[in-house]
């Protein structure tokens, strides 16, 4: 029997959330917001048809808070709650509590949830049901010292694992025995932090491991299917980067033994819902009906379930929707795979710089989409429009870019040809370092593993072009060109011609002159005007020639950037922004005040970012060693560690654990050198 669901709350934010109202709004049932204080103005407040507020900005604060996401259904009249992923996607109470208040959990039953939501009494149960997995420590004892025993027996690399959540988060690899304990830790704050759950399972590291999942549905009338596999082997830190189906140099023999497997593991839950199977796969020749284990299943819809849609022409969260509304699952048979599709997520992050997550407003967001004429394409997944802010509270992916034809080759290249012709600018992304991931003669030849990015990160970061004087050339036309000051005395620069009059000469073109910060060096920039799309620019007794080609209203100049294509919209004082195939370079002003500052670098430790201090291992008094990690922080779902710059004594420490500070706060001084 069906029950028609009229009103669907998103316990959600972001992407997901303005996924699941497009496809609410092709079904004709009205969709729900809700929002933290720092989402208040966010797209999936605008796209829905109505926004309940549910707290401050911090997610232990709002999103996860199911009291309050169960005041907003009753308040708003949903009848439905679409959890999304993340947040309370796979938490059993939360659906216990709405199931109690006669409202329809758009998700797997909460038994099937904790039989499925730790690890380690997951792999039990998958062993029980006969489903192959990864050998390793899944008990309760969670003594230090055993951990470590456990660790020695299954022999290095090995894996430490938080038994509760995923994403990536509390996991880390172990090369050596002398790591395990700082290892250990680490894990176990990054766990308590994410999931309330500090516990973990260690299992032996695959050399050579490929991540391929399955993606399985059930329903109410004991219906269990696959839509085939996704191979999600391109990670960073454990969190996947870009993700393909079907997975490369799948064969039937192999592809039918683990859909069989994710079949059975699903069946041995009574699973309803969208839900994925993951396996660990030996990567290091060809695949095998022997050589997968099960990792772990994710009790919710995955990030990466685009190209399962792209490949099967199915809405996943349709599905989702009628399955809770108690409708059968299309037959086995009837699910067919297309072509092929991957996705790679476009994060608000510096690959550069250690891939630290960049905050701030987005400007000039334009990616690209379009339909060709083999049927391919790409689809853009986002939760983020012109002018919206980058937050310190949440996950910083922007979007998901998903290539699609019907070959792997032909979405790779539409994939590639939609990061070159994007636009984004405010905040630092990746999408240079996955134009070059997928543009790597490896990947092309499907030669993946989980050890991919590692391997050739070197290969895959870009260059840095910053302190070029090409890119000093184009930041300085690019201020030129915008005329942002037009009376003398607005700003400490030569803004215009009038205001110095040694840039100018009678009969001769004007002149500005432009300064730039290079690592604390002076650069400056001489701009010449020759005609209404063309410069000349000195620096050092160099000269570089700029046109503009006015119908794509860019500033291109050939040099050993290529063609870099500089925008001045929503041009800011400092830095200035240079775009070009989805890298963005980021020029700096020469300010004095700034460079006094610098100066006094080598005896502070300045916060890179917003964030949380999450521990503080020294005070003051203590002596410490260049690179001694003083104080951790948390930031945007990311722990990282503050290193000494330099060997000193620590004269004060401005922050306890659980402050919270903001980007370039001085949070500990060591004492000068005398």
């Amino acid at each position: 029997m069906t029950k028609k669901i009229k009103k669907i709350l998103i316990a959600n934010r972001g992407e997901i959330a303005c996924r699941v109202m497009k496809t609410c709004r092709k079904m004709g049932i009205a969709s729900v917001a809700v929002y933290s204080d720092a989402d208040r103005k966010a797209l999936h407040v605008r796209m829905a048809d109505e926004a309940v507020h549910i707290g401050a900005s911090p997610a232990a604060e709002s999103y996860l808070v199911i009291d309050q996401i169960i005041a907003a259904c009753k308040s708003s009249g949903a009848d439905a709650v679409h959890p999304g992923y993340g947040f309370l996607s796979e938490n059993p109470e939360f659906a216990r509590r709405l199931k109690k208040e006669g409202i329809t959990f758009i998700g797997p039953s909460p038994s099937s949830m904790e039989a499925m939501g730790l690890k380690d009494a997951a792999k039990k149960l998958m062993q029980k049901a006969g489903v192959p997995v990864t050998p390793g420590y899944h008990r309760k004892d969670q003594n230090t010292k055993l951990l470590k025993t456990k660790a020695g027996e299954i022999g290095y690399p090995v894996l430490i694992k938080a038994i509760a959540g995923g994403g990536g988060k509390g996991m880390r690899k172990v090369d050596a025995e002398t790591d395990f304990y700082d290892a250990l830790a680490s894990c176990q704050r990054e766990a308590k932090s994410s999931f309330g759950d500090e516990r973990v399972l260690i299992e032996k590291y695959i050399l050579s491991p490929r991540h391929i999942e399955v993606q399985v549905f059930g329903d109410t009338h004991g219906n269990v299917v696959h839509m085939f596999e996704r191979d999600c082997s391109l990670q960073r830190r454990h969190q996947k980067v870009i993700e393909e189906a079907p997975a490369p140099g799948m064969t039937d023999a192999v592809r039918k033994a683990m859909t069989d497997a994710a079949i059975q593991a699903a069946k041995a839950v009574n699973y309803v819902g969208a839900g994925t199977v993951e396996f660990i796969v030996d990567g290091s020749g060809k695949l095998c009906k022997d050589g997968f284990w099960f990792m772990e299943m994710n009790t919710r819809l995955q990030v990466e379930h685009p190209v399962t849609e792209m490949i099967t022409g199915l809405d996943l969260v349709e599905l989702q929707i009628r399955v809770a509304q108690g409708e059968k699952l299309p037959k086995q048979n009837k699910i067919k795979l297309k072509g092929h599709a991957l996705e790679a997520r476009i994060y608000a992050e510096d690959p550069a710089n250690d891939f630290m997550p960049s905050i701030g407003t987005v400007h000039t967001f334009d990616l690209y989409g379009w339909h060709n004429k083999d049927g391919g394409g790409v689809r853009i997944d986002s939760g983020v429009e012109d002018k919206d802010q980058i937050s310190i509270f949440y996950d910083p992916m922007i979007a998901k870019l998903i290539g699609h034809g019907k070959t792997r080759k032909k979405a790779i290249i539409n994939a590639i040809e939609a990061i070159i012709h994007s636009g984004l600018q405010g905040v630092t992304t990746n999408m240079g370092f996955l134009k070059r991931a997928l543009e790597h003669k490896d990947f092309k030849a499907a030669k993946i593993s989980t050890g991919f990015i590692p391997k050739y990160l070197n290969a895959l970061i870009p260059k840095d072009l910053t302190n070029t004087p090409q890119a000093f050339a184009l930041a300085a036309v690019k201020l030129s060109d915008a005329n942002l000051f037009s009376h003398a005395g607005t700003s400490p620069y030569n803004m215009t011609p009038w205001d110095n009059s040694d840039g100018w000469k009678l009969n001769r073109p004007a002149s500005l002159v432009w300064k730039f910060n290079k690592g604390g060096e002076i650069i400056t920039a001489r701009v010449q005007k020759i005609s209404f799309t063309a410069w000349t620019v000195c620096i050092g007794g160099e000269y570089f020639h700029i046109e503009r080609h006015v119908p794509e209203h860019k500033i291109n100049i050939r040099d050993a950037l290529g063609f870099l294509n500089a925008w001045g919209d929503n041009l800011r004082l400092d830095p200035i922004e240079l775009y070009k195939d989805g890298e963005t370079l980021k020029i700096h002003l020469y300010q004095p005040e700034a460079a006094e500052i610098a100066d006094a670098g080598g005896n502070t430790l300045l916060a890179p970012m917003p964030g949380k201090i999450i521990a503080v291992n020294v005070k003051a008094g203590d002596s410490v060693t260049a690179g001694d990690k003083l104080i951790i922080m948390e930031a945007m779902k990311m722990e990282m560690s503050l290193e000494a710059p330099r060997d000193g004594v620590v004269a004060i420490v401005n922050y306890a654990e659980g402050a919270l500070v903001s980007d370039g706060e001085v949070l500990l001084e060591l004492e000068k050198d005398t």
